[in-house]
């Protein structure tokens, strides 16, 4: 049974979605931390800018790939949750699977 839903074109359909919402957002993120890392080997007086008091430019930079991070995976949990999910389910129903 397994064999009949893995080859079958709506879970195939399923799968292509779920790897291209992954690669993107797997692109993003490395974006966002690379260009951070680069940022930090190249950019250090754009980092160092005081911005109130002894906080820099780096420290809110910093916590916003932090923040973007776990943003960019609720994204992906919210998709799965809501989406991947529901169609996994649909397909296996449809296709009698356990």
């Amino acid at each position: 049974m397994k064999e009949k839903i893995l080859k079958s074109p709506e879970f195939r359909a399923i799968v292509r979605s779920k790897n291209a919402i992954s690669i993107f957002l797997t692109v993003v993120e490395l974006f966002i931390y690379f260009g951070f890392i680069l940022l930090l080997a190249y950019g250090k007086e754009l980092l160092n800018q005081k911005i109130y008091g002894p906080i820099t430019a780096g420290i809110p930079i910093g916590i916003g790939v932090i923040v973007l991070s776990w943003i960019l995976t609720g994204i992906y949990v919210t998709w799965a949750n809501k989406s991947y999910d529901d169609n996994v389910a649909k397909v296996r129903e449809k296709l009698g699977g356990e």
